[in-house]
């Protein structure tokens, strides 16, 4: 089945090759075609081994499962990481996740232990930012953890009525504007630490603009992963990728959360 979005393309190119892999009889040293010969052996090749194909309920459990381990990894890094580390263990966190995000987007493979030792690492990114914001704002973490929920099952409620699609348009949209987002991220986090203050996350009327544009496109980052989710579905991709799907999802949310708990504190900056 063809695809627009490259990354399924290329993820469907795999599974055709497991399924080719897995229902070709083999004979002896492993040529295609012919019949396994072995002492006892019928003649016949051996019943080939099935590969399960992904669901909507695989990528569920999944994602439930990731946001379960980095809640873990959040209450655990916010209870026994002491305040004079928050520093050290946030910067490090961040970099080891980053690291971790980039060899899971770009691999060819699913691997579930990456993205198991992603959510681990991110949800000690998540503790410690969520510690830090509430040391200073009683209360915002669980505004906006409610509120980041709320947004995602808002999405996933408008995706299902098909309000929202991700036509080929919409996607390449997409991919531009995170692009661009996190380039002007990434050189503003560069030009802070030589001391320049560009406004965008100082407070300004600037930098709410800034998170509002973030928040949006991040709210419709879940479009992307959910018709992901669909199409992968559709192509038959093995059962493990299920796990590449909800880490896509779990990317979002974080991303989401982070900048929806920057934006509470812009209007709790006075108190």
């Amino acid at each position: 089945m063809k695809t627009s979005n490259p990354v399924l393309a290329r993820l469907g190119q795999a599974a055709e090759r497991e399924r080719a892999t897995g229902y070709a009889p083999t004979g002896p040293y492993g040529q295609p075609g012919y019949p396994q010969q072995y002492p006892g052996a019928t003649g016949y090749p051996a019943a080939p081994p099935t590969v399960t194909p992904m669901s909507i309920d695989d990528v569920v459990v999944k994602t439930v499962t990731l946001l379960g381990i980095l809640g873990v990894s959040a209450a655990a890094a916010w209870v026994l990481v002491p305040d004079s580390l928050l520093g050290v263990a946030w910067i490090g966190a961040a970099v080891v996740g980053l690291v971790l995000g980039l060899i899971i987007s770009f691999s060819r493979m699913a691997n579930p232990a990456l993205v198991v030792a992603y959510s681990v690492v991110e949800g000690v990114f998540v503790g410690m930012v969520s510690k830090a914001f509430n040391s200073l704002y009683d209360g915002i973490v669980l505004q906006a953890v409610v509120a980041s929920f709320g947004v995602f099952f808002l999405m996933a409620m408008l995706y299902k009525a098909r309000v929202i699609r991700a036509t080929p348009k919409f996607v390449r949209g997409m991919v531009a504007a995170m692009v661009g987002l996190f380039a002007v991220m990434l050189i503003n986090l560069v030009l802070s630490l030589f001391g320049v203050n560009t406004g965008l996350r100082d407070g300004s009327p600037l930098a709410i603009g800034f998170s509002l544009v973030c928040i949006v496109v991040a709210s419709l980052s879940f479009v992307l992963s959910f018709a992901e989710v669909e199409e992968g579905v559709r192509m038959g991709l093995p059962q493990r990728y299920s796990w590449t799907a909800a880490f896509g999802i779990l990317v979002s949310l974080v991303w989401l959360y982070i900048e929806i708990l920057r934006l509470l504190s812009y209007f709790q900056g006075d108190d």
